[in-house]
């Protein structure tokens, strides 16, 4: 098992620790740094019932996030209801770390989301490994309509 695989593996795992919702879709981040340790994970909903994963990761990340990457189980978000003014996209892009990993794509259930084009738009290296999307789709299934056929190769977007 290589890094990026041992890592989504866990974020999807932290996906199963989130409060069910029908308003919002249960995610897992962690934050690993260069030096291939982690640096803090959170799920959604698991400090109050409005924070996204990514943002409870990065609540609890310490220092430098410079060449950091993190691993999502869902696109990070570019709009948000709850909290406008704090996307998952943005908060990652403040933070400063380089890479995001994802499982799949946000799904136009809620809201459109752009977050990776705005994380590639900031300089941001993305990857997408479809390999994952039906694990971390299972644990949202009761919000998803009907199903999408995931993509079968490992997607990175060019910056």
């Amino acid at each position: 098992m290589n890094d990026d695989d041992r890592w989504m593996s866990r974020a999807v795992e932290l996906a199963r620790r989130s409060p069910r919702s029908s308003a919002a879709f249960a995610v897992g981040a962690v934050i690993v740094g260069a030096d291939g340790a982690e640096i803090a994970s959170g799920w959604s909903r698991d400090v109050d019932p409005l924070v996204h994963a990514e943002e409870s990761a990065l609540l609890r990340a310490r220092g430098d996030l410079t060449g950091a990457t993190l691993y999502s189980s869902l696109e990070p978000c570019s709009k948000r209801a709850s909290r406008p003014e704090a996307t998952c996209a943005s908060l990652i892009i403040a933070a400063g770390i380089s890479r995001v990993v994802i499982a799949w794509h946000e799904p136009d259930v809620f809201v459109t989301c752009e977050g990776v084009a705005l994380l590639t738009a900031a300089g941001v290296d993305v990857v997408e490994m479809p390999e994952f999307a039906e694990r971390a789709r299972a644990v949202n299934s009761h919000l998803l309509p009907a199903r999408t056929t995931p993509r079968s190769t490992r997607r990175a977007w060019p910056r």
